[in-house]
Formats: structure tokens, C-alpha cells, sequence
């Protein structure tokens, strides 16, 4: 249990699961493990009771670079949490392979890469280096599922 270990250190408790808003079904898995391998479903900041975190909207507008910063730590918590309740153990995650991190922008935002700094300021905080160290893209869209400011996926290598 290093990780959970690593995790209390560090004084981060992971959200319960999403508490999806009225009328919407996603029927797809949040973690769908193949092999040696997991891959994540785009995930969202949560608050601790897994509602969506606020503040919602567009960075550079109604979100500062700083809010989504922070929104994309609580992204990577969210999916801590989901990785947990698929594995049982986030011990098994032996490298973070790849993430995609999407940044709902406003017109003229830029600075995609400082916001999802946060997640993987975070991955590298709690794994460490090289487990955490994984391959990234931060792109701008124009709009995210329930106007969240950010989303992330990613793909984990596995121990059986």
C-alpha cells in the first residue's frame, strides 16, 4: 500500500464516485483494463462528495489560469479514485503511460500546458520519478462535457 501511504502523507483524500448531473448516462466504463494495461475515461474535478468542483466554465473567461490549475489537481484525484475502485490497489499502476489533458478555453487562451501542469505535478508528486514521468498532450476546445474547465484520460501500465 505505498501509494495509499504516499497519499496520507501528502494529506490528499480521493472524491467518491461522480455524481453524474439529472438526465445524463455515459455507458462507458471509467477505468477499462486490457492486459498489462488500464485506460482511464476522460475524468473531471470533483469535490470530495463527487460533485462536480466548481468553479465550471472557460478558462482565461469565467475560470483563471490558477482555478484550472487546481482543477486539473482535483481531475487527477478523481481518477485516483476510479483507478482505486478498478484495481483495488493503485499499487498495481507501475508507470503512468500517457494523458490527454483538454482545457475548455476561452478565445485567446494559450497557456493549455501550465493548466494541466497540475495534474501531472501531482502524478509526479505522489509516484515519483520514472513511474509518474508519462507522456502528454494539452490541447484547447471549445466546450467540455457539463462545462467543466478541464478533462483528462490517460493510459497506466499494469502489474498482474
Amino acid at each position: 500500500m505505498r501509494i495509499e501511504k504516499r497519499l496520507a502523507e501528502l494529506g490528499l483524500v480521493l472524491p467518491d464516485r461522480m455524481q453524474l448531473p439529472p438526465g445524463a448516462q455515459l455507458p462507458f466504463p471509467w477505468v477499462r483494463v486490457h492486459g498489462s494495461r488500464a485506460f482511464v475515461s476522460g475524468h473531471g474535478p470533483l469535490n470530495p462528495d463527487g460533485s462536480l468542483a466548481a468553479p465550471l466554465g472557460k478558462v482565461g473567461d469565467q475560470v483563471s489560469p490558477e482555478q484550472a490549475y487546481e482543477a486539473a489537481r482535483l481531475t487527477g484525484l478523481a481518477m485516483l479514485a476510479s483507478l482505486r475502485r478498478e484495481l483495488g490497489d493503485l499499487d498495481r499502476v507501475t508507470a503512468w503511460l500517457r494523458v490527454f489533458g483538454m482545457v475548455n478555453a476561452a478565445p485567446g487562451f494559450v497557456a493549455m500546458p501550465s493548466v494541466i501542469n497540475g495534474f501531472s505535478d501531482l502524478i509526479l508528486r505522489v509516484w515519483g520519478e520514472p513511474a509518474g514521468s508519462h507522456a502528454r498532450s494539452a490541447v484547447g476546445l471549445a466546450e467540455l462535457p457539463f462545462n467543466l474547465p478541464v478533462e483528462i484520460e490517460a493510459e497506466v501500465a499494469l502489474r498482474p
